[in-house]
């Protein structure tokens, strides 16, 4: 089966407002493999603001990259019924109030979906309950008990499934894509002239994933500047 990375919403929005949405192209060729996305999150990004004036621009920028094959629509059933379960599972995990808390939404589980039945190298997804909800369920519990106030219970045989049928997934952000452009030299066409040029760009590059919605913190990017401009 041919190498494949999923896209949920998010990291494809931060790139496009931070125009680099262009260096999807290079990175595909390095990658030597696909860049998918599932039929709900091509809604997020085309179908809907198409219709709209806020956001058309962006949505013609990613049907652009899905004409020329940058980007690979996948809307199968086989993935929107493995959505269907762990969107189920998702959503009554947690308990407040005496209801389900809501926490998750189609677009994103069905990028989760597409990435675990391919198989794929990695998961790119910048939404941080998501991310949580994977890797550090009980870190989002008491994240939510305090944003909420209340006592939150969970369901540990749904955790438990879903935990089940998630467990192979290797998620990265849109900070990891950025760095890994800088790394390659892709962003050299912004290398400002100004003293420490290196860390001032990667670090406006971070910032601005940051700023436009990618889950990372203000340590993580002081580390990664540190890290790749040493």
């Amino acid at each position: 089966m041919k190498r494949t990375i999923v896209f949920d919403t998010g990291p494809i929005i931060s790139l496009a407002t931070n125009n680099l949405l262009w260096i999807l192209k290079p990175l595909k060729k390095e990658f030597n493999g696909d860049f998918l996305i599932p039929g709900s999150v091509k809604k997020e990004l085309v179908d809907r603001p198409i219709k709209g004036k806020r956001f058309k621009f962006e949505a013609m920028q990613v049907m652009e990259l899905l004409n020329n094959g940058v980007l690979k629509l996948v809307d199968d059933l086989a993935v929107k019924e493995e959505a269907g379960k762990l969107l189920e599972l998702a959503n009554s995990i947690f308990r407040a109030k005496g209801r389900d808390l809501k926490i998750v939404h189609e677009a994103e589980i069905e990028a989760v979906a597409l990435d675990k039945l391919r198989d794929s190298a990695a998961f790119v997804v910048d939404e941080r309950t998501v991310r949580m909800l994977i890797e550090y369920p009980e870190k989002l519990r008491k994240k939510m008990e305090k944003k909420l106030h209340s006592k939150i219970k969970v369901n540990k045989k749904n955790l438990h499934e879903f935990s089940k049928r998630t467990r192979d997934i290797d998620m990265i952000r849109s900070t990891e894509l950025v760095t890994i452009a800088y790394e390659k030299g892709l962003l050299d066409r912004y290398m400002p002239k100004m003293p420490n040029a290196k860390k001032e760009l990667l670090d406006s590059v971070l910032w601005g994933m940051k700023l436009n919605g990618c889950s990372i913190t203000r340590k993580e990017i002081n580390r990664i500047v540190k890290l790749e401009t040493k």
